[in-house]
């Protein structure tokens, strides 16, 4: 599962029921379920209402199949179990940075329009560009336009599919995606940055000038639409997004953590020095990121890293994609220092489960460090009179 796919799942998943409720009331062939040849003319007939020609949908919808390792990817979806420093150190690798160097100078001129009319900068695109598809290299080989109609014809959230499927009907239109050979990412994502037909209509950029916008094959259109999207999640120009710091030894712990934001001002007050000195941006509000708590790496995270927690909303992938960018703009390799060793599976579970015996809402059992983990562990500690770093250690678990 892509990156913005799970920002828009994520979306989705609060008002799930009632869209697909009000769906169910007011379409006349079925929203989801049942024949499938219905189901394609009830598509056909909403894309029609919304102004698309029927011949368009005929040709994005002819030969349309259900797809069943679409269903299975979508059912055994992996959780994310690795820690920071693991994910990083592997996601941002030598040679990535190497290759993204490289394309920050291949496409100098396409990424200063992006800088020039969205002001994003260069590397923070270039990052995304690397995680999602290797610049390109791994997009996916799932036919588009079939798991967009296996996953709208899903009674499990065709409330999300179903306008990517309509989208997508609008690409066909305007000769932007050819349904019968398009591929991607299972669940419906496309091109080098994988993004949802939905986002590509209402951002996409034709920057090499062809009349199309190809974000499969046009590195250019790739750039320039994950800019315009970018910022349409709030990016700011000129502004940092995350930034590494050193730690003094006595913070006041229990305010770290992302949520717990105050002047960055103050936080240099207290001692926590930027790496690369600069203290420019003292009036932004800022959080104190301790992704392996006290001892290993710290980042102050500015406004601008929200963009990276509307892209993804898994902690360890944010952080790695927001270094990436700082490293791709100049930022020397972080500082891994010392953490203390973390709890393996089994250790989380238990921690989890007696986390939740004590009144905490950490959400479901499943030995992954989630934000309501970190913050409940934050929550013990403090009363325990430990650091409250949100770190989870063996010592933690035996104190509990």
């Amino acid at each position: 599962m892509s990156a913005v796919f799970v920002r828009r799942l994520s979306l989705a998943s609060v008002v799930a029921g009632c869209l697909a409720s009000t769906a169910l009331a007011q379409t006349p062939a079925p929203a989801c379920g049942g024949d499938l040849s219905t189901f394609l003319e009830g598509v056909k007939a909403e894309a029609i209402a919304k102004g698309i020609p029927g011949d368009a949908a005929d040709k994005a919808l002819a030969g349309a199949q259900i797809d069943q390792k679409v269903l299975s990817r979508d059912r055994a979806q992996g959780v994310f179990r690795q820690t920071f420093l693991d994910f990083s150190q592997r996601t941002v690798s030598q040679a990535r940075l190497d290759i993204g160097r490289q394309k920050l100078k291949q496409y100098a001129d396409v990424f200063a329009r992006a800088e020039q009319e969205f002001g994003v900068a260069p590397g923070v695109i270039t990052a995304f560009w690397a995680m999602e598809t290797d610049f390109g290299a791994v997009q996916g080989d799932f036919n588009t336009r079939n798991a967009l109609v296996t996953l709208a014809h899903d009674c499990r959230r065709p409330e999300l599919f179903r306008p990517q499927l309509i989208s997508l009907i609008e690409m066909v239109q305007h000769g932007d995606l050819d349904p019968a050979t398009n591929t991607g990412a299972w669940a419906g994502e496309i091109g080098q940055v994988q993004m949802l037909p939905e986002d590509i209509i209402a951002f996409g950029v034709d920057g090499d000038g062809d009349g199309h916008i190809n974000v499969k094959n046009s590195a250019a259109d790739a750039i320039l639409t994950a800019a315009k999207f970018i910022q349409s999640l709030g990016f700011k120009a000129g502004q940092p997004w995350v930034q590494e710091v050193t730690l003094p030894e006595n913070l006041p712990w229990g305010k770290s953590g992302l949520g717990n934001e105050i002047a960055a001002s103050e936080w240099f007050k207290a001692g926590v020095t930027p790496r690369d000195g600069n203290t420019g941006f003292g009036d932004l509000p800022a959080a104190l990121v301790l992704p392996q708590g006290r001892k290993g790496p710290a980042f102050l995270t500015y406004p601008n890293f929200r963009i990276y927690l509307e892209w993804n909303q898994s902690f360890i992938y944010t952080t790695s994609a927001a270094y990436f960018a700082t490293r791709l703009s100049g930022a020397p390799p972080y500082l891994k220092g010392t953490p203390e060793p973390g709890l393996d599976d089994s250790g989380m579970k238990a921690l989890q489960a007696k986390l939740q015996s004590l009144g905490h809402d950490v959400g479901k059992v499943d030995g992954i460090l989630g934000s309501g983990t970190r913050m409940a562990v934050q929550k013990e500690q403090a009363r325990l009179g430990l650091p409250a770093d949100g770190w989870p250690t063996l010592g933690l678990l035996s104190a509990l």
